[in-house]
């Protein structure tokens, strides 16, 4: 995996797809910022990765807000001199599932507050500073609920499309001006947003199984995988993708 002495930042970096991200970046020998809204969770990641040999360092910021997005890009940039690598992954899920005519709004506003809108921030100030120094990576965490319809669970599955959307878009945006652009769609993944699906009914593990051809959920570490890959130089022609880890789920 090339991505070696990259300076790369991943959000939402505090547990599960973020923290297994930050973690393989380390191993393959980049340096990296672990952001996430909660400090405490943030360093223990970074001390896990300092321990192992790795190079880390923990600048938190709340996703949906403009200003602490933009003092991590800038402290990134003070501290490191550039950044190659944006994995915008932070993420939340609805308090309540729910029909679209019963969707409370405070989870409406949360989660594309968090998804859609903290990508949109994440993705503008990382290209700004991509285009000046003229090279760039990003990649966004998205989901299968952005590429296939998810019920009950209409905020999730609009942020969702909606980073498909401006993948693609911001891709074609940047193709020529050597930036990088992709997102990977994970499907069922063992993560605290699975754990509260999987308690909404007793018979949800059995329900979600069913339809998973694999009979298993993701790992977080699988989806890593495929981030730093996306990430790496070993991807110079791959550009406006979406690369879905759902154990065949959407076939």
């Amino acid at each position: 995996m090339q991505v070696k002495d990259k300076i790369v930042i991943v959000t939402g970096a505090g547990s599960g797809i973020g923290a297994a991200t930050a973690k393989h970046f380390a191993k393959h020998k980049a340096k990296v910022v672990v952001s996430d809204i909660k400090e405490e969770k943030a360093q223990k990641i970074v001390d896990e990765i300092n321990a192992a040999g790795g190079e880390a360092k923990v600048i938190t910021a709340n996703v949906s807000k403009f200003e602490e997005m933009e003092a991590l890009i800038k402290k990134t940039v003070a501290d490191f001199g550039r950044l190659d690598v944006m994995v915008n992954n932070a993420g939340i899920g609805p308090k309540t599932m729910a029909k679209t005519g019963d969707y409370a709004l405070e989870d409406w506003d949360s989660v594309i507050a968090v998804n859609q809108t903290g990508v949109f921030y994440g993705m503008k100030l990382a290209l700004q500073q991509m285009k000046e120094q003229g090279h760039g990576n990003i990649v966004n965490v998205a989901s299968l609920a952005g590429l296939k319809a998810s019920v009950n669970n209409l905020s999730y599955s609009a942020s969702k499309f909606a980073v498909v959307g401006m993948t693609k878009s911001a891709a074609l945006e940047y193709a020529t001006k050597n930036i990088r652009i992709n997102a990977v769609c994970p499907g069922y993944t063992e993560s605290a947003l699975l754990d509260r699906l999987l308690s909404a009914r007793p018979d949800m593990d059995d329900l979600l199984k069913s339809v998973i051809p694999m009979k298993r959920y993701g790992q977080a570490a699988e989806v890593a995988e495929a981030i730093v890959w996306l990430a790496s130089d070993s991807t110079q022609f791959i550009t406006g993708q979406t690369i879905t880890l759902d154990g065949g789920t959407s076939l």
